[in-house]
């Protein structure tokens, strides 16, 4: 749909005087398709044309000529309200559709420009809990669909693999562990010793100082402790594999901070050589007070260094390295400080980098109580209610379908797809609930129905046995049904621009179930198969194309396009 507001606004640019650029940021969308396909608010011009906005609208429909382009022209109160050419739409979109499928209407915006995405970040010897699976289905999902758009793309798992908890953990497996080989349930068993550490710490502050003395033997390369870091290391990694091969996630780069140490001490040289580096109480900060924030702590007074001086030092490497447009940082919103920090510094050191940091941030996941019934302790695993999910998910199947071919992968795909589209779903700074009886209903607002939709059209492509060709008829495409749908199928480009400009999967979360609604429509009121051949034609392209784009939405956002269901 966008080349036709394109040359709608090239046509209105001469009648009111502004570039066509301008003309096409005024457009907006009517709230009833009824009344229209763009709406251009005359409030504005009322100023310069020294008239009522409704006079305006008024004269300028009696005016401008949009011969083949609209059908109809009028004004409605201070608004232009422009409906297309019907026929002329459709057979420009189901054509192109059919032509350049998910291509048609990509202008590719990213060609020959990189963005580096920084999500999931797990923390080694911790559960992957369901507190992860926010950052990690949003940055999944922002990486399909930056590179939609022509973006390289490099993914980044930067994995918290250092910090004092190694000293507590090396002692608490030395103490408690019993050399444990940690071959079966082993995160689970080292988070129940660093939770051990602490208790007995409590009533016995020697074993902090033997903590923090393993943990400097650890910073000094002491092949010990570094034999109990590795251990704690590939257990740890070993389990983010399975949950990330369930969810169907890869990344380019799998990154501890620890990889950062060596980069440390030149940055903080850096820092301290431009002039920002100030003592303070025997700490080593940057003042932020010209950006209204608190100082950013490079070291503590003992000399060790912390979170942000890491940020710093794998920002400054990122950005040297692939020189990209955007340093994406997809952590939760109470982070935010942190990431205002550190573009304010790097910004104060003069580097690119500080104008590229975008913290995008999301709400919490939450749980009503009494509802989930995968706790261990106080830790909700993600592999346990990915396993649940897929397990209803089985028995859902079984109920409707047990003759169904392939039951158990359907069953993957449907169990994931429903608990990331539950979550995708949702504005990401949105705090979301998590309720069973939603995220698998096959008619509700759910990955299932998504699935099950595709699977539809996969059916009817299927019974056809791809008849889609031949001449395309005005009367299939252009009925209530079909028209709304083919309009809808015309947007799918603008949307995923859109996604990527506010770093929000929910925007071609709602467009997907909006294509899906508009094609359950289209498919119970319009007869395709078995009609006029020239009408059957066209109905079928119309149901290739939607499955088409159907199938691509769920890809962007890390779903599984079901065959059959």
């Amino acid at each position: 749909m966008e080349q036709f507001r394109q040359q709608l606004a090239a046509r209105l640019a001469p009648y009111m005087e502004k570039p066509a650029e301008e003309v096409r940021s005024m457009m907006e969308t009517p709230p009833n398709p009824a009344w229209g396909d763009v709406a251009i608010p005359c409030f504005t011009l009322a100023k310069v044309k020294r008239q009522a906005p409704a006079k305006i609208a008024a004269a300028l429909a009696g005016e401008i000529d949009l011969l083949g382009l609209a059908d109809k022209v009028e004004a409605v109160g201070g608004y232009l309200n422009i409906t297309f050419d019907s026929s002329l739409v459709a057979r420009e979109i189901i054509s192109g559709l059919t032509r350049e499928g998910v291509d048609y209407g990509n202008a590719k915006i990213g060609q020959d420009k990189k963005v580096v995405i920084d999500f999931s970040s797990p923390n080694i010897a911790k559960p992957f809990g369901i507190g992860h699976l926010r950052t990690t289905v949003i940055g999944h999902s922002l990486s399909r669909i930056y590179a939609e758009l022509g973006y390289d793309v490099v993914r980044v798992n930067h994995i918290g693999d250092w910090g004092t908890q190694f000293g507590k953990l090396i002692v608490a497996y030395t103490l408690y562990g019993e050399g444990d080989s940690l071959v079966q349930d082993g995160v689970e068993k080292l988070f129940r010793l660093y939770v051990k550490f602490h208790q007995e710490a409590e009533a016995n502050f020697a074993l902090e100082v033997e903590a923090r003395e393993w943990f400097r033997r650890l910073e000094g390369g002491d092949p010990v402790a570094r034999r109990y870091w590795e251990l704690f290391k590939e257990v740890s990694l070993e389990e983010f594999k399975r949950v990330y091969q369930v969810l169907g996630i890869e990344f380019d780069y799998i990154l501890g901070e620890s990889f950062y140490e060596p980069y440390l001490a030149p940055t903080i040289q850096e820092i301290a050589d431009k002039g920002l580096a100030v003592l303070s109480d025997g700490a080593l900060i940057v003042d932020l007070e010209s950006f209204g924030m608190p100082p950013c702590l490079l070291k503590k007074s003992d000399g060790a260094t912390l979170y942000a001086t890491r940020d710093l030092a794998a920002a400054l490497y990122r950005d040297r390295l692939y020189h990209p447009e955007l340093l994406l940082y997809v952590v939760g919103q109470e982070q935010t400080l942190v990431f205002r920090q550190l573009a304010a510094v790097l910004k104060l050191m003069g580097e690119p980098a500080g104008d590229k940091v975008e913290h995008v941030s999301f709400g919490l996941f939450k749980f009503p109580e009494g509802r989930m019934s995968t706790r261990r302790g106080n830790i909700i695993f993600l592999e346990d209610v990915l396993q649940r999910s897929i397990e209803m998910a089985a028995a859902i199947i079984e109920a409707k379908n047990p003759e169904l071919q392939d039951k158990a992968e359907i069953a993957r795909q449907v169990g994931v797809g429903a608990i990331v589209f539950g979550d995708l779903r949702h504005g990401r700074i949105k705090d979301v609930t998590f309720d069973w009886d939603e995220i698998l209903n096959f008619d509700g607002e759910t990955g299932p129905y998504l699935q099950y939709t595709h699977a539809r059209a996969s059916a009817v492509l299927r019974k056809a046995e791809g008849s889609t060709g031949g001449e395309l008829s005005d009367f299939a495409l252009t009925d209530e049904y079909a028209l709304p749908l083919i309009k809808l199928l015309g947007e799918f480009a603008p949307t995923v621009a859109k996604a990527a400009a506010f770093f929000e999967p929910s925007v071609v979360a709602r467009y997907v179930l909006d294509l899906a609604q508009e094609f359950n429509r289209f498919y119970h009121n319009c007869r395709i198969i078995g009609s006029d051949e020239k009408v059957e034609g066209t109905r079928l392209a119309i149901v290739l194309a939607t499955k088409t784009i159907l199938a691509r939405g769920l890809y962007l956002l890390g779903l599984a396009a079901v065959e059959r269901m």
